[in-house]
Order: structure tokens, then C-alpha cells, then sequence
């Protein structure tokens, strides 16, 4: 389910936006103080909406703030309609406006298309499902909890999750992990996935699929 966060300081308003947008299927958190936002959290959300004017920090201060932690598209909420204030905005990492007042039929309209073309390089986060990828940090997070994973097993599963779908050989994950150099051979991946499986059956989960005669890919 795709998840949304909007922040603003006026309640009602909030209300409107989770209201309308949960009637299109999404997740949405809501937020009236940005002081309060947790910004380990940032990364599971696929968009975010934030108001420009509120007190304690500003929507552009918080703009500025967390578009190095996050990929997904922020559009400002703003009565500020002044060229320079929107270039200011998409100057510094904002994808789109809605002027407020809004209607809901607007609201919705551009949510969806910014989620429809959303093709952004994502060089902080990826969500599988209820997998999570912190590419910075090579961490892997399953139902919020993070998976302890070995160097190894990590750049398995970023590899197989980063080309979902594909299909690889034990000697192609081998060469991309390991090298040309390394000392492993192609018995090592089958060891590695057997681990990986063993600490995703603690979720319930078996994420990485055998395909006989081919290899392995992830689901």
C-alpha cells in the first residue's frame, strides 16, 4: 500500500487531505508539528506533502532537512503564489505546488500523477512490499525490524531485489558479490540464500525464489 505523509500545523486541513486520499487507497499519516516529525520514519513514505507556512520550522526549512534522506516526491502546500517563492521551493528539492484553498478533486489529481511518473533514481530507500532497503546504510528492514544479514547476504539481496523479477545464476551473483577475485565459489550462494531464508522465515517471509535450472531471483 502506497503511504503518504502530510504535515501542516492546521488541523482541519489535515483532515481533509487524509479523508480524500484514504478514499484513493492510500496510507495516510498525518502530522500538525513538524518538531515532532521522526525522521528515521521518512523512508517508508512514497510521497509527502508539506505546508509552507507553520510555526516552529517553515515547510522550505524542512524541505531542506530530509531531501537528502528521502526519493519520493514533496509538494508544497502554500497560500504563497509569488514566482520567487516557488522557485525557491523547487530550488531546493520541491517537486510541486497546491495552492491553497484546494479543492479535492485537485488534491487527489496531483497526488496520483506525481505517483504515476515517479521514476526518481532511488539512491536512499527501496520498498518491496513489507521489505525495506536502506541503500545508504546496507541495512534490509522486514515489518519494521531490521534483518541482521552478513556483508554478503546484504549484496545478495540488494542485488536479486534491485533487478526484481530477473532471474540469476549462482555463478552471476557470485561474480557480482564476490568479484572476479574472490575466494568463494558458486556453492557458497547456494549457503548465503539458505541463511537469508532461514532469517526471513522468522517474518513469516521466503523472499529470494529457486528456479530450477536457472537460479535464483527475488519474488
Amino acid at each position: 500500500m502506497i503511504e503518504i505523509l502530510a504535515i501542516d500545523d492546521d488541523r482541519g486541513i489535515l483532515e481533509v487531505i487524509r479523508k480524500a486520499l484514504s478514499r484513493e487507497g492510500y496510507l495516510v499519516t498525518v502530522l500538525d508539528d513538524p518538531l515532532k516529525l521522526k525522521y528515521e520514519m521518512l523512508t517508508k513514505y512514497q510521497l509527502i506533502l508539506l505546508d509552507v507556512m507553520m510555526p516552529g520550522m517553515d515547510g522550505f526549512s524542512l524541505c531542506r532537512k530530509i531531501r537528502d534522506r528521502v526519493d519520493c516526491p514533496i509538494l508544497f502546500l502554500t497560500a504563497k503564489t509569488a514566482e520567487k517563492d516557488l522557485m525557491e521551493g523547487l530550488g531546493i528539492g520541491g517537486d510541486d505546488y497546491i495552492t491553497k484553498p484546494f479543492g479535492i478533486g485537485e488534491l487527489r489529481a496531483r497526488v496520483s500523477a506525481h505517483l504515476r511518473r515517479e521514476h526518481r533514481e532511488k539512491r536512499h530507500m527501496i520498498h518491496i512490499g513489507e521489505v525495506q532497503f536502506s541503500l545508504q546504510e546496507k541495512r534490509v528492514f522486514c515489518q519494521d525490524t531490521e534483518v541482521s544479514l552478513t556483508k554478503g547476504e546484504y549484496e545478495i539481496c540488494e542485488y536479486l531485489a534491485l533487478n526484481r523479477g530477473q532471474v540469476f545464476s549462482k555463478e552471476r551473483i557470485l561474480e557480482h558479490v564476490f568479484g572476479f577475485d574472490g575466494d568463494s565459489n558458486s556453492s557458497a550462494i547456494t549457503e548465503h540464500v539458505k541463511n537469508i531464508r532461514a532469517k526471513f522465515q522468522v517474518f513469516g517471509m521466503n523472499p529470494i525464489e529457486t528456479v530450477w535450472g536457472g537460479g535464483y531471483r527475488w519474488k
